[in-house]
């Protein structure tokens, strides 16, 4: 071997370790920022409220509140950034038949009130509370604020 090609030979390897240990050093800051991370948004959404409503419709009157809520309720919520997890009817129980139920993700339980609060104003939600005087659909309403568990997949 000439002494050439020794000195690339260490050139070359002492560059290989500096691009390793530059390659080890990036991914571990990014492993470390990405924790960091998770932790900051974990601590972020700890305020974090479900809301359960459960709507106890007239009976026979539930097909026409599903449309409601398809058609305009829906609309309304997230308007007012009522953020809706999902709707649901219970099946297969004979007690639940005339129950509509939903689930609502709020940032918090003082965010809940102000959305809930300013929605209420909308002159087009107080439109929708004054054909319900004449046709009504719901006999009553269920609001349940929930925290997840610090085991929930969902928080």
């Amino acid at each position: 071997m000439t002494l050439k090609h020794c000195k690339f030979e260490s050139w070359k390897s002492g560059r290989l370790s500096v691009f390793g240990i530059a390659l080890i050093s990036f991914v571990a800051g990014s492993l470390l920022a990405a924790r960091l991370g998770h932790v900051n948004q974990v601590r972020a959404d700890s305020n974090r409220i479900f809301e359960l409503r459960t709507y106890h419709a007239v009976p026979g009157k539930l097909p026409a509140l599903q449309s409601r809520f398809r058609d305009a309720t829906s609309k309304l919520l997230a308007i007012h950034d009522l953020n809706v997890v999902g709707y649901w009817v219970p099946e297969g129980a004979a007690a639940w038949d005339n129950t509509f139920v939903f689930i609502l993700a709020h940032a918090s339980r003082e965010e809940a009130k102000k959305n809930w609060d300013a929605m209420r104003a909308d002159p087009e939600f107080q439109e929708m509370v004054k054909s319900e005087q004449t046709e009504k659909l719901v006999e009553s309403i269920d609001s349940t604020y929930m925290h997840p568990t610090d085991f929930s997949p969902m928080r």
